[in-house]
């Protein structure tokens, strides 16, 4: 399962390394393709993981994920 979330807040590849990083620590994801230049994150994941943990994930980080 794929999904598709834009990313406010990112400015550069540390950032973007963040949030792939957070986003690859949750359980059952198993990729995360961010990019700066899209401004939004491709995550491949189990069908248990929900739309609301990616968001809180990309919160921790500290950027906001829209839709």
């Amino acid at each position: 399962m794929k999904t598709t979330v834009t990313i406010e807040g990112m400015s550069c590849e540390h950032c973007v390394k963040h949030v792939k990083e957070a986003l690859e620590a949750i359980n059952g994801v198993k990729s995360a393709k961010v990019s700066l230049k899209d401004k939004r994150a491709v995550v491949d994941h189990r069908g248990d993981v929900t739309l609301e943990s990616i968001k809180a994930s990309i919160a921790e980080a500290g950027y906001e994920a829209i839709g």
